[in-house]
């Protein structure tokens, strides 16, 4: 009877410590999306984006020993009339820009600093396609041209059974997927929630059946696509993106913190949204490709890629925005960027030497107009920076 005693004893006290354990886990996972419930709240989004990691899983992705590299400061020069009022009106939180590789504006907003981490949401798709470029060059992946399904052999039978890896640099895989930012239903906003939830993003993929357009013939944003694009470099390499991204993009630039990339609850990068750098290491990557790949006298990314990935290659509609691979393209001029929700951009003019920075918590984003606003200041900035230049 004693030895019942002491077996049921330990029982109990095992299924205590499981109970605690879930409940733990559930608390955690529940803060989580409590924390993403609330990520765009008007009294909450300016530090939630300078702390994402109260609301998702995170890896980081170390700088490595050496030094910064520099970001020289230059003339400086005075915004154009009206310009403050702007930045208000968008609630931007930070404003770099660089000329001829030289910081000639630098300044952060509503109680922002120089050391927050910024998340970057889809300006992370274009660190994305410089990678792509990288791993086809080294032969990991065989053709633009070969299909997803090669490198992603889970999504066979899906909506991206029959898309190239080309259709999905373009967002022309043809998948129905709902992209509104503002219906809590969408498949978007599902998306970020099973990031939260730590679900995993390859299984929400696999999901996904319904096609609307033979792939390569329509453009259509799909944030899904990227994730795919992510799919088919771990597939090809066996290695993850976080570790990839460091090793040929990141530590050759130099930057000045640590990076850390948003997860899925199997460790798997956000690879569509999820990175976060100051606003500073944001420019050294643009400094970077402004400069076709080179970072000083070191090649980083292979010759010729950043004009192809910045062409407007995909088949998007006449007289609309163009789009490249992970990349949007305003005019044909050397003019291109990388831009995210809330007004994330990340501005780039080979032409003029000029990259510019810009980050903010602008909850009107998407307002008729609001998108114009944004590459039209970004242009009239640099119309300071090259004045008398």
């Amino acid at each position: 009877m004693r030895t019942f005693g002491k077996w049921l004893g330990r029982i109990l006290l095992a299924l205590a410590l499981a109970v605690l354990v879930v409940g733990v886990w559930k608390r955690e996972e529940l803060t989580r999306l409590r924390a993403v419930m609330t990520l765009f709240d008007e009294d909450r989004i300016v530090g939630n984006f300078s702390n994402m990691g109260a609301a998702f899983l995170t890896t980081d992705m170390p700088r490595g020993d050496g030094p910064a590299s520099p970001l020289p400061q230059g003339d400086p020069i005075t915004l154009p009339d009206g310009t403050d009022d702007w930045l208000a009106e968008r609630s931007v939180t930070s404003l770099l820009v660089l000329k001829d590789g030289q910081i000639v504006f630098e300044d952060y907003y509503q109680g922002t600093s120089p050391d927050d981490l910024r998340i970057s949401w889809s300006v992370a798709k274009s660190y994305l396609s410089a990678l792509t470029g990288v791993l086809l060059a080294e032969g990991a992946i065989d053709s633009l041209d070969d299909p997803v399904t090669k490198y992603a052999p889970a999504l066979a039978g899906t909506g991206y059974d029959g898309a190239s890896i080309r259709n999905v640099l373009n967002m022309s895989s043809g998948l129905v997927f709902d992209e509104d930012y503002f219906d809590f239903n969408s498949d978007i906003n599902r998306m970020g929630r099973v990031v939260a939830l730590g679900q995993t993003l390859d299984g929400f993929a696999a999901g996904y059946t319904e096609t609307f357009a033979a792939p390569g013939t329509e453009w259509q944003y799909v944030s899904l696509d990227t994730h795919v694009i992510g799919m088919v470099l771990r597939g090809a390499t066996g290695r993850d993106i976080p570790e990839l991204l460091n090793e040929k993009i990141l530590l050759p630039l130099g930057l000045e913190q640590d990076a850390t990339y948003l997860t899925d609850g199997a460790g798997v990068a956000f690879v569509l949204a999820g990175l976060n750098f100051t606003t500073r290491d944001f420019a050294r990557f643009g400094r970077m490709v402004e400069q076709d790949g080179m970072q000083g006298d070191q090649r980083v990314l292979p010759e010729g890629w950043v004009a192809a990935s910045t062409a407007p290659s995909a088949p998007t509609e006449p007289g609309k925005i163009g789009y490249g691979y992970q990349w949007w393209i305003p005019a044909d001029a050397g003019e291109f960027m990388g831009r995210g929700i809330y007004g994330q951009y990340l501005y780039i003019d080979q032409e003029r030497d000029l990259v510019i920075v810009l980050t903010a918590a602008d909850r009107a984003f998407r307002q008729p107009g609001v998108g114009e606003s944004y590459i039209d200041t970004l242009r009239r900035i640099g119309d300071a920076a090259t004045k008398g230049s």
